[in-house]
């Protein structure tokens, strides 16, 4: 492929991602031909598979990611207009859905000057692989037959968050997408995605439910069907947090969700500094998980420390606070998920996340 065309593709890609984040059922079907009937039943046993096919239908929708490189080229949207819930705002997203070859698939990891990272989600909603190191890399899937690459490039270089973004697009765009088996001829499952809609809401609700009753919940991300123990916890997983990485120490990712948080008060939380391997992160979203308008993330990379190490955040504590995040936008209570990338072990074996616990 020419320099020219690949350039091309991804400006098309900027261009689709940009304009239509999401798509409805009706978008869906006039775009595949796929007609509603008859349509599969939505079970326990196959919620995680339905999640996906919607993740796969809102890139396909929003920027053809089974035919080019879709490149997400601004932190997510904010509301509902986001394709996938509890996105982080700590990287710029870039999704290629391609097809495995003797069950295998080929993806290339250039050498970058930012955190960078390609997770391998196969259809069945597993997170196999979460890839850090450069170079071109050809790893085996589990049962499917295309996987969703899920390219995390990080914003934190630069003295401001525009050159943060400006770099991390940059790095995206070096990505060899030659490497790319597309999945052009991928059909979408039979699913009513107003019926998949309903079941990650209300699987939603209980994990609000979870989190008011034990004050946390955490993800486990299983990487394979068998290593699924709990298919209740696996299913509110994928409704909650579709696409989150395994907890896998200072390679993978650990993420927990909080209680509600008043959205009419002055909040902090003070805690020791978690030192994971690559970043730390808090993010703020609304009732139904997605990100609040004004209200950015506050990560490791550009936090203030306290003058005992420590670090403090604030929530809605006025301009002047230290590490503030404003959700008056919203106006409503709101929880946080912190993220852990490269979480240390100490992380991954506590039953309390040291930054939720310390709200008050």
């Amino acid at each position: 492929m020419t320099s020219n065309i690949k350039k091309s593709l991804i400006a098309l890609s900027i261009v689709s991602v940009l304009s239509a984040c999401t798509a409805t059922t009706n978008d869906t079907e006039a775009s595949t031909g796929q007609v509603n009937n008859n349509t599969i039943t939505i079970t326990e046993a196959n919620f995680a598979q339905s999640e996906t096919a919607r993740m796969y239908r809102n890139w396909i929708a929003g920027g053809k990611a089974n035919e080019q490189f879709a490149i997400l080229p601004k932190l997510p949207p904010r509301g509902n207009k986001a394709p996938t819930v509890q996105m982080n705002d700590d990287t710029l997203y870039g999704i290629a859905i391609i097809n495995a070859v003797d069950g295998k698939v080929t993806f290339d990891i250039p050498k970058t000057n930012n955190y960078f990272s390609v997770q391998v989600v196969t259809e069945n909603g597993h997170g196999e692989y979460l890839v850090v190191e450069d170079g071109v890399h050809t790893l085996p899937v589990t049962n499917t037959a295309t996987t969703f690459l899920i390219y995390r490039s990080g914003i934190e270089m630069g003295a401001n968050t525009d050159e943060g973004i400006a770099n991390a697009v940059a790095q995206l765009k070096k990505v060899d997408t030659t490497k790319f088996n597309f999945a052009t001829d991928y059909t979408l499952p039979n699913y009513d995605f107003a019926e998949v809609d309903a079941e990650v809401n209300k699987r939603k609700a209980d994990v609000d439910t979870i989190v008011a009753r034990d004050g946390v919940f955490t993800y486990t991300f299983p990487r394979t069907p068998a290593e699924v123990t709990d298919l209740t916890q696996w299913n509110l997983e994928n409704a909650a947090g579709w696409g989150g990485a395994s907890p896998v120490p200072l390679e993978g990712n650990k993420y927990v969700n909080s209680p509600y948080i008043s959205g009419e008060t002055c909040k902090t939380t003070t805690f020791e500094d978690p030192k994971n391997r690559f970043f730390t992160s808090i993010t703020a979203y609304d009732s139904a998980k997605y990100l609040i308008e004004g209200a950015k993330a506050i990560n490791s990379y550009s936090w203030e420390v306290n003058a005992d190490k420590t670090v403090t955040v604030s929530f809605n504590c006025g301009d002047d606070a230290i590490n503030n995040i404003d959700t008056s936008a919203y106006g409503k209570d709101f929880t946080i998920t912190t993220r852990h990338y490269g979480a240390t072990q100490a992380v991954i074996d506590s039953k309390f996340d040291i930054i939720i616990k310390a709200i008050k």
